[in-house]
């Protein structure tokens, strides 16, 4: 993967420019106003020229400087000097060196020096500006990763304001459309059914119903859970299917040991599983299976919900309520580092798969 220097938006070109030209401005008017007070006669030529080409330098080269602060800042604080302190070293040399030769061409040497050859006057300014330079270097460096720090909060917050209201929209459409009435009204008659002919069973499923309308609105503000939860969550919500199936209804939940404490967005299965269980086995003449899958790949984490049934349309995969939905909460939480394919098995049946970052829950 190639990195490089991220393109900057003119507008904060021109704040930028603004900045340094009052700074070089403020700089070249001090030193005249102090050349004036100690009874030197200083034009504004010079001073202007040297602050203008060593302050302008800097504005191209602080780019640079923030992709350096980005690139590092995930280091300690003893990898970060390592890798600042030859660079701050290298780019303030070659500041001062382009500083002394511009100036020179446009200025030469000063009247009251006027023997005073370049190889001198290149060795006196060096000395003189190279670590006022890895100063600046590093004063640039502090504000820019300031800025940095300051915008991904910012976006940290908006990001924070945006998936709290997707999960409760999410939340809602959740009651709304997998609560449909008939799916409740279906559940409350087998329930009833089962009443005199098995009021053992009748009860757990009215537990199970319970359990389910109590996850779905528990921890309705975290963005995620951990994995074992959301298992919960969905071995509540396919007991109360199983009724509907009764015995035309195999589940597998295949989960792997080393997952079960990964976040995971919250109410992130159910979804996929009531797709497969509507769109692949309620049509299907038989018995299906349901197969959920879980795995971790480093430090990706994989999810994944097969099915055997009627599979999908000729027209190839599409992505309904659910799906969609699903699709949109990966994209926010995770950006393109999440992925949700669904696709047609050779077997028969449909696969969905989901991988996103693996991050581990606080124990």
């Amino acid at each position: 993967m190639h990195h490089r220097i991220p393109a900057i938006p003119w507008k904060t070109w021109g704040l930028a420019l603004a900045f340094w030209t009052l700074l070089a401005l403020s700089y070249a008017a001090s030193a005249v106003i102090s050349a004036r007070v100690e009874g030197e006669a200083e034009s504004w030529y010079r001073p202007l020229v040297w602050s203008f080409t060593n302050f302008y330098l800097w504005m191209l080269l602080s780019p640079a400087i923030g992709w350096l602060g980005r690139r590092t800042e995930a280091l300690n604080w003893r990898r970060m000097l390592a890798v600042h302190l030859p660079c701050g070293a290298l780019l303030a040399a070659a500041q001062v060196a382009v500083l002394i030769a511009l100036y020179w061409f446009f200025c030469g040497p000063s009247p009251s020096r006027p023997n005073l050859t370049f190889g001198d006057f290149a060795r006196m300014q060096f000395v003189y500006n190279f670590h006022l330079s890895m100063l600046t270097y590093g004063v640039i460096l502090v504000a820019l990763r300031a800025i940095d720090s300051q915008r991904h909060l910012r976006d940290e917050r908006l990001r924070t304001s945006q998936l709290e209201t997707q999960l409760v929209q999410s939340q809602l459409q959740t009651l709304r459309v997998q609560l449909q009435p008939h799916f409740l009204f279906n559940t409350l008659n087998a329930i009833s059914a089962l009443a005199l002919a098995d009021p053992v069973q009748a009860r757990q499923m009215i537990a199970r119903l319970s359990d389910f309308l109590r996850l779905t609105l528990e921890e309705r503000h975290a963005q995620q859970v951990p994995l074992l939860r959301e298992m919960e969550f969905l071995q509540c919500y396919l007991g109360i299917q199983q009724v509907r199936f009764q015995d035309r209804l195999t589940t597998h939940m295949d989960v792997a040991t080393e997952t079960v404490h990964a976040l995971v967005p919250n109410m992130i299965l159910q979804p996929l599983v009531e797709n497969a269980l509507r769109h692949g086995l309620l049509d299907k003449t038989g018995s299906g299976t349901l197969h959920i899958v879980t795995r971790r790949d480093g430090d990706v984490l994989m999810l994944r919900v097969d099915d055997d049934g009627i599979g999908l349309p000729p027209e190839g995969p599409r992505d309904g309520l659910g799906l969609g939905n699903t699709r949109t909460r990966l994209e926010m939480l995770f950006g393109a580092e999440a992925t949700l394919e669904l696709q047609r098995k050779s077997e028969g049946g449909t696969r969905v798969e989901m991988r996103f970052p693996f991050r581990e829950c606080a124990a």
